[in-house]
C-alpha cells in the first residue's frame, strides 16, 4: 500500500484462493463535496479482475466523518473500463449513513480494469465546518488493506451554481465580497446559451448571503442589457463583473464590460474593441449600484468616457473585489488594451465615495486580470495574470497608481497556469494581538487550471511558506477564485472548481495559519 505524489491512496490485495484474482486499486483524489450535487465521489475503486467473474459486495467505513448527520444518503456505481464518473448503474441499494456501509447485488466483473465510484449526497443543511471521509474494508468479503491507511477528510462546500441552474448554460467569472453588514455578495457571468465569452448573451448576476455563506438566496440579475438599440441580446453580452465596497457609506458597486455588435467578436483579440469612445466599436466600462446592502441595484451606467483614454483600444474592469484604505479611498483593480494593442494591468480610485475615478498608469505591459491588496506600508500591491511566462507578475505603488515597482517576487515566485487569481489582506487575531497576512488563490499549476489553492504570506509577500497552503481541489476546473472575510476567524472563497461552475467554501484562519 502507498500513497503517490498526486496524492492518490493505491492498494492492492487478492481475494481469496477459491475466487479468480481480483487486484484492488483505490484513489482518493482531493476535492469538496458540495451541498446541491446529486453525487459527491469519495473513493474511486477499480476491480482489476484476471479473469470474467462478478462482484457480490463491497463495504466502507466512514469513521473518519465528524458529522454523519448532514449526510442524506451514499451509493455505489459502477461504469465499467470507463474512467470518468457517471450516475447510470448503481450497484445494490442507496445507503443511510453509518460508520459501516454495505453495498450488496451482482455485477459481472469483466477481464480488466473494472470501476467503481463511492458517492453522497448532502443535506441542504450539512455544516460546512465538518469533513467527510471514506474508507474501503471489504471486497466480496476479503478484508482490504485500505482499512489500514488514514482516510482524507474532504471538505464541504456549496455548488453555488452549477450547468444549467435556473436553464443558464454556464456560470463564470465570480468575485467575492462582504459588506459592512457581514453579507457575503458573489458576482458572475451568467452565459446564457452557451460556455463562450464575449461576444454573447451574457448578464451579470448575483448571490448573496446573510450567514456567512451557509445558505444563498436565488440568483438575481443585476445587470442586461437586454436588446439595446435594436440587437438581439446575444450582440448585448456583458461580462467580467468587478465588486468593490464602501464601508463607511455602504454602498456597492459592481463594474462589467459591455460589447454592443460585433458577434464572433471578442474584446481582447483584434478588433472586437478598438480605440474611441463608440458605443459597437470599443467596449464599454459599465456600473451599477446597491446602496441597501445589494437588495435592489440602480440602472447601469456608462463609464467609459468618464475612465477610457481615446486612445486605448480597452478598459475593462478586473474581475474581482476591490479594496478600501484607512482615510476611505476605494481601489478598484482594472485591466485594458494600450494604444498598440498590448493588455495592461493598474488600479482605479475614488475619494469621494465612488462619486468620481480616477485611472492609474498601467504597472506592467502583458498582464491583465489583477488583484490589489494593502500592503503594511500602506502602499498597493498589485498582483497580475502574466501573458508572458507561467509566475504571477507582481507590481507594487505608494501614490495610488501614479508610478509602478516590480516586487521582488515579480514573474519569479508564485506560479500560475495563465488564469486569474486572487490576493486578499486579513487579520487574525495570534494571543491577544491581531496580525495581517496575505491570502492568495489560484490554479497552483504551470501547466493546466488544477489544483486549486490558497496560500498564506506573513512578510507583505515576500514568502509563501509551503505549510501554509490549503489544496482544496486537485481537479481541473475553469480556475478564477475571489477571497473574502467573512468575520475574524472565517474566510470564504468562490472558485470555478472541478465539481460545479461555481464552489464556495467557508473556510477557519486557523487552517491557513499553522
Amino acid at each position: 500500500m502507498s500513497r503517490c505524489s498526486s496524492g492518490l491512496l493505491v492498494l492492492c490485495f487478492v481475494a481469496a484462493s477459491c475466487s479468480p484474482r481480483l487486484d484492488v486499486a483505490v484513489s482518493d483524489p482531493v476535492h469538496p463535496v458540495l451541498v446541491l450535487n446529486p453525487q459527491n465521489v469519495l473513493l474511486q475503486v477499480t476491480v482489476n479482475a484476471a479473469a470474467a467473474s462478478e462482484l457480490n459486495s463491497m463495504e466502507f467505513s466512514m469513521d473518519g466523518t465528524t458529522d454523519l448527520a448532514g449526510l442524506d444518503n451514499l451509493e455505489l456505481f459502477a461504469t465499467g473500463a470507463k474512467t470518468e464518473f457517471a450516475a447510470e448503474t448503481r450497484f445494490g441499494g442507496s445507503a443511510s449513513p453509518a460508520k459501516t456501509v454495505s453495498f450488496r447485488g451482482r455485477q459481472p466483473l469483466q477481464p480488466g480494469a473494472n470501476r467503481f465510484w463511492l458517492s453522497c449526497r448532502l443535506k441542504p443543511t450539512a455544516d460546512l465546518s465538518h469533513k467527510i471521509s471514506a474508507t474501503l474494508l471489504a471486497v466480496n468479503g476479503t478484508a482490504s488493506a485500505a482499512a489500514a491507511a488514514r482516510p482524507r477528510a474532504k471538505r464541504i462546500g456549496i455548488a453555488l451554481r452549477r450547468h444549467m441552474d435556473d436553464n443558464v448554460h454556464t456560470y463564470r467569472i465570480p468575485a467575492l465580497a462582504t459588506s459592512p453588514k457581514a453579507t457575503l455578495l458573489s458576482v458572475y457571468d451568467m452565459r446564457r446559451r452557451k460556455s463562450r465569452d464575449l461576444q454573447e448573451d451574457i448578464d451579470i448576476g448575483l448571490s448573496r448571503s446573510t450567514d456567512g455563506g451557509r445558505t444563498w438566496e436565488p440568483v438575481k440579475v443585476i445587470m442586461d442589457m437586454g436588446a439595446y438599440n435594436g440587437k438581439p441580446e446575444e450582440e448585448n453580452g456583458v461580462s467580467d463583473p468587478g465588486i468593490v465596497v464602501d464601508p463607511q457609506t455602504g454602498e456597492i458597486f459592481v463594474f462589467a464590460v459591455w460589447m454592443w455588435g460585433k458577434p464572433g467578436k471578442h474584446q481582447w483579440n483584434g478588433d472586437g474593441s478598438e480605440p474611441g469612445f463608440e458605443i459597437g466599436k470599443s467596449a464599454q466600462m459599465m456600473m451599477v449600484r446597491s446602496r441597501d446592502d445589494g437588495l435592489t441595484w440602480s440602472k447601469p451606467e456608462n463609464l467609459t468616457r468618464k475612465l477610457k483614454k481615446e486612445k486605448w483600444w480597452l478598459l475593462a474592469p478586473a474581475p474581482q473585489q476591490g479594496i478600501h484604505m484607512s482615510n476611505g479611498t476605494l481601489v478598484m483593480p482594472v485591466q485594458g488594451r494600450d494604444e498598440k494593442g498590448d493588455t495592461f494591468a493598474t488600479i482605479m480610485t475614488s475619494r469621494d465615495h465612488g462619486a468620481t475615478w480616477t485611472v492609474g498608469t498601467p504597472a506592467y505591459s502583458g498582464g491583465n486580470e489583477c488583484q490589489a491588496a494593502l500592503l503594511s506600508d500602506g502602499s498597493i500591491m498589485l498582483n497580475m495574470r502574466n501573458d508572458h511566462e507561467r509566475y504571477r507578475a507582481v507590481y507594487v505603488t505608494a501614490d495610488l497608481g501614479k508610478t509602478w515597482k516590480a516586487h521582488a517576487t515579480n514573474r519569479n515566485t508564485l506560479i500560475e497556469p495563465n488564469c486569474n487569481a486572487s490576493l486578499r489582506r486579513v487579520h487574525f487575531t495570534k494571543g491577544s494581538e491581531s496580525r495581517p497576512v496575505l491570502l492568495f488563490a489560484n490554479p497552483h499549476s504551470q501547466k493546466a487550471r488544477t489544483h486549486h489553492t490558497i496560500q498564506a504570506s506573513f512578510d507583505d509577500g515576500m514568502t509563501w511558506p509551503e505549510n501554509n497552503r490549503l489544496l482544496l481541489d486537485e481537479g481541473r476546473g475553469r480556475g478564477y477564485p475571489s477571497l473574502s472575510q467573512i468575520d475574524g476567524d472565517h474566510v470564504g472563497i468562490v472558485y470555478e472548481g472541478s465539481r460545479a461552475d461555481i464552489v464556495f467554501e467557508r473556510i477557519a484562519v486557523s487552517e491557513l495559519i499553522r
